[in-house]
């Protein structure tokens, strides 16, 4: 490995030692009860070698760039930037190596201080990752074009450590998306990443994070915001890939008055397992966290989602809500929705929901009595139950880019 900056050196140093006390869960775990692990082995899956530019022509992408829009491609083990220098005092969009080497400073608080490394995926992570981008935004500072992160695997038999640090400062504001893809279909990887956001006081940001990895890798993602006073966190997600894995999203309102709207969506088909683990931590007063996932599964595809709403003491005027919403298109697919409720405070308002149901016939009857047949009425049902999660979104990128990228996924659950 090439000399790397001190304070990451220093972190994998501290992470090998560790990883390597550490097993894989089971089902015995908390939170590991419905995801079986136990035909995977790390040591199966070697570093990944150095891609090649010319690969990111060959994978699928759930995003296109919007005009303007900063790039950082990961192919593998390299590193392709955009090209534009780093200035200190404006914002920053680079690889987490260089950002390490060249602004320590801004780097070290924060890396490694909303995940922690007590755990076997991410201590894997912080020992082996090659890749990761920075994206910083100094104080009352816009970052005025999107950024777009394509993290691409190629190699098979490969794992490949992804790790992203956002920090924005007061005031500040970033809209941030970014891709996992594979090249190959065939290919069984391992995709490892940790995601770790800084919403300074008064801060706006929104992530959007899409997965379409090959149907024979696995995913394991640990990915966690802090939220400060006033701030607001706009996250989505999509999950359309992967063999098996899971994927934490965590949330901490930790300032008074912050809020936080979390949008994702997980499609299944084959024998597919989606596991998403998502968390709604408010640590202060008047915070506000909207939450809401929808499942389309189809075959013999699974799929756990388990979500918890927890209220510290002190943590007055909270609203939280979260739903998790799924569509069985086979008597074969099944889906676990799990909300909980963890309340130390007196004075909030925390509901959630949960549902799982097949296609509705008499909804099927109605259109079919209308000329429809069976198979588009079915698609119009299923394309309603999706719109409903696209529709918290006004007319816009966003608004765009997730009708067209489910409209897409449909086509290859219904094998069509």
């Amino acid at each position: 490995m090439a000399t790397e900056a001190p304070l990451l050196a220093t972190r994998r140093k501290r992470a090998t030692a560790l990883a390597s006390s550490l097993t894989l869960p089971d089902a015995r775990t908390p939170g590991w009860e419905f995801t079986d692990v136990k035909g995977l082995d790390l040591a199966n899956f070697g570093p990944s070698p150095d891609g090649q530019a010319s690969m990111r022509e060959r994978a699928t992408a759930i995003f296109e760039p919007q005009d303007g829009a900063r790039q950082i491609d990961q192919i593998d083990g390299l590193t392709v930037t955009d090209g534009v220098q780093p200035t200190p005092g404006q914002p920053l969009v680079m690889s987490l190596a260089k950002a390490a080497e060249l602004f320590p400073e801004l780097v070290e608080p924060h890396l490694g201080s909303i995940v922690a490394s007590e755990d076997v995926f991410v201590a894997n992570n912080e020992a082996a990752f090659t890749a990761g981008a920075f994206i910083y935004v100094p104080r009352n500072q816009s970052l005025d074009v999107p950024v777009l992160l394509t993290v691409i695997q190629a190699a098979t038999a490969a794992a490949l450590n992804w790790r992203l640090l956002i920090v924005l400062e007061e005031g500040a504001q970033a809209e941030v998306w970014e891709q996992y893809l594979s090249v190959d279909p065939e290919s069984a990887g391992l995709f490892n990443t940790i995601v770790e956001i800084v919403v300074g006081p008064g801060a706006n940001l929104r992530y959007v994070c899409g997965q379409s990895l090959s149907e024979k890798s696995w995913i394991f993602g640990t990915q966690r915001a802090e939220v400060q006073r006033d701030g607001n966190l706009d996250w989505v997600a999509l999950g359309l890939g992967s063999a098996g894995g899971k994927v934490r999203m965590e949330t901490k309102l930790a300032g008074a008055g912050s809020s936080a709207k979390v949008t994702g969506a997980y499609t299944g088909h084959g024998r597919q397992h989606l596991d998403f683990d998502t968390t709604q931590e408010h640590a202060a007063p008047n915070t506000v966290s909207d939450l809401a996932f929808r499942g389309l599964l189809n075959e013999r595809s699974t799929a756990v989602w388990r979500g918890m709403i927890r209220v510290e003491p002190g943590a007055q005027q909270t609203d939280a809500f979260q739903e998790c919403r799924n569509l069985l298109l086979s008597k074969r697919a099944h889906a676990d929705s799990i909300p909980g409720l963890e309340i130390e405070a007196n004075d909030v308002r925390c509901t959630h929901a949960a549902a799982i149901a097949q296609i509705d016939p008499e909804q099927l009857f109605y259109l079919a009595s209308r000329g429809l047949p069976e198979a588009m009425a079915k698609r119009l049902v299923i394309e309603g139950f999706l719109q409903e999660l696209v529709e918290r979104f006004p007319e816009g990128p966003i608004h765009a880019a997730l009708s067209t990228a489910l409209e897409r996924q449909l086509n290859t659950v219904l094998g069509v």
